[in-house]
């Protein structure tokens, strides 16, 4: 079921309003992947406890000095074909939302599924990102 696209505004935004580049279409996606540049692609969702802490927790690890150079998302349950492309690259893991997918040239190197989100505060995800960060893209 697809929800109402107004209800939604807020939860892109705070993904949008720190940088991120929304990926509508399948197309936008393969676009996105085939850059070789590092990058964040967020699978956003309007899972409550989870998503509550995965964008703040995004937001929050974007601003550690090693990060990827690009960042996006889809959303999942509105950008349907957009999600299940952006899946597509990464199928071997079991698609979960929220989640967020690491890439370094063209590929996944790392991977926070929804079960490391929930249950935690936008800061352990935070550090978790972070980690991530600093072993696949630190110097």
């Amino acid at each position: 079921m697809m929800y109402p696209p107004e209800l939604l505004v807020p939860m892109r935004e705070e993904l949008t309003s720190a940088g991120f580049s929304e990926l509508t279409t399948p197309d936008q996606v393969d676009q996105w992947v085939a850059d070789k540049a590092s990058g964040l692609l967020v699978i956003n969702s309007v899972c409550g406890c989870a998503a509550g802490m995965a964008r703040p927790g995004v937001r929050m690890a974007i601003q550690h000095p090693t990060r990827p150079a690009r960042l996006a998302t889809v959303f999942a349950g509105q950008d349907r074909d957009a999600t299940s492309k952006a899946r597509s690259h990464f199928a071997h893991i079991a698609p979960s939302s929220p989640s967020v997918a690491l890439f370094k040239d063209g590929v996944v190197v790392d991977f926070l599924p929804r079960y490391r989100i929930e249950g935690r505060t936008a800061e352990q995800v935070a550090q978790d990102l972070m980690a991530m960060f600093d072993q696949h893209l630190g110097a």
